[in-house]
Parts: structure tokens; sequence; C-alpha cells
């Protein structure tokens, strides 16, 4: 047996703090923990994440590719901007790229997506009830959020197209983010909906095999409230310098994560 042996090597560690520290960035980025437009600045950051300035580079490059972070020249990085100009577009490509998924998958999908669906709606009711008695608590919100994304992923599981389902993940991210970012608003446009009646639906008619009625209630479901998000967005603009340069006063985390 080598000495070194089920030893980790330095580019493994590296790798793997390179890879906590983006999923960590990421996750604050979506949840609106990191603001809009706010500077992202590296002496502060990495102990914040306790990591090397090198690895938070490294992080912070690869969130440039998820457009959720950009680089300013020599000046370092920013939390990318949100506009409700953005949120209508994300909107209609989302819709475009999941109605087309959904139909792919209903025509491909055998009986383990048809019980994966079953299973991920299952769990997203549960959590649905959960999180209309406690919209306060922010750990059923975190449930319902993975558990409503897992639902949409696995809807549309099946398609064949790698980069269809890959280009989705990427939208729903995106959204995720808005809602977190203005969730008021998003609570209120719900009001008035039964989203445990949508999601029903929409799976009835994927056991179903209907495809396209699948692909009609999942445009009604992820667009029943984009107005009125947009028009919020609208009155209050995007969210820019002033705002980023309040959250950058805020006191800083200490000790954010040991590992």
């Amino acid at each position: 047996m080598s000495k070194g042996r089920g030893l980790m090597t330095g580019n493994a560690r590296d790798g793997t703090l390179i890879a906590r520290t983006y999923n960590e960035l990421k996750n604050d980025i979506i949840r609106g923990r990191l603001t809009p437009h706010e500077k992202l600045r590296v002496e502060h950051l990495k102990h914040d994440y306790d990591v090397s300035s090198g690895t938070l580079r490294e992080a912070l490059t690869m969130l440039m590719a998820d457009r959720l972070v950009v680089a300013e020249g020599q000046r370092g990085f920013r939390v990318r901007s949100i506009s409700p100009q953005e949120l209508l577009d994300l909107n209609r490509i989302r819709v475009l790229l999941e109605k087309e998924a959904i139909r792919q998958a209903v025509e491909c999908g055998d009986e383990d997506w048809e019980a994966g669906v079953v299973t991920a709606f299952h769990l997203l009711g549960k959590t649905t009830t959960a999180f209309a008695n406690d919209p306060e608590n922010p750990e059923v919100l975190e449930l319902w959020e993975e558990r409503h994304r897992a639902f949409h992923l696995a809807l549309i599981s099946a398609s064949p197209s790698e980069w269809l389902r890959y280009f989705l993940s990427m939208a729903y991210q995106q959204y995720e983010r808005y809602r977190h970012l203005f969730l008021e608003v998003a609570r209120s446009a719900s009001r008035g909906r039964d989203p445990h009646a949508e999601h029903t639906a929409i799976v009835d008619a994927v056991l179903a095999r209907d495809g396209d009625l699948a692909a009609t209630l999942v445009e009604q479901h992820i667009s029943a409230s984009i107005d009125e998000w947009a028009q919020y967005f609208e009155k209050v603009g995007m969210v820019g310098p002033d705002q980023a340069a309040a959250a950058e006063d805020k006191p800083r985390r200490k000790g954010r994560r040991t590992s």
C-alpha cells in the first residue's frame, strides 16, 4: 500500500474548497444575503467564508458563468444587478424551454420517471401546506424552495436534451433569486391562487401523457404572477448602487463557517 493512499492531495483539497466556496456564495446571492450590485470585497469575504484570496477569486470567477457575478476590470467583482426587463425576458425564455422540455419528458418518460414526479409532488405538497401555515419561518421557506425546484426539475428529467435541462436549471436559479429579493411581493402575488391545485393539474396531465395540456398548464403556472412582479419592479427600479452602498456598510458576518 502506498504511503499517501487515502489522503487528499493538495490539488484535490483546493478543488474541494473552491467548490464549497462557490456553492456557499451562489446560495447567498440567490437567497439575497449578498444583494444586487453589492461590491464583493475579497479582503472581507475571505474571512466570512474562511478561505484564501485565491480560492475566493476562483469561486467568484466560476459564478460569472452563472450570471450571478460580474467583474469590473481591475476593480474586483460585484453581485449582478437585476431589473424588471430582465425578469420579463427570463420568464419568457423559461416558459419556452419548460414547455418544450415537458413535452419531451411526457413522450420519453418511463415508469421510473413517473414515480419520480409523483414522489417530488408528494413532498412538495407537504411542504406547501407547512409554508402556508407558517410563511415567516425561514427553514420552512428553504425546504419549500428546495422541493419546488425538485418538482419542476423532476417534471422535465426525462427530456433527452441535456442542454435543455441545463439551461432550465440555470433559469430556475435566477428565478429563485428574484423571488427571494422581493419575497413580500411574491407572497402577495400568490394570494387568491392555489399552488397545490396548479401542481396537481400538471401532474394529472403528465400521468395522462397529455404533453400539450401539461405544457399549457406549466405556462399558466409560471406566468400567473409575473405581471404583478414586473409592475412592482418597474415601480422600485432595479436594485443598484444606492442599495448596494447601504449593503456594503452593514456589519460583515464573522466566523461564518468552519470546515
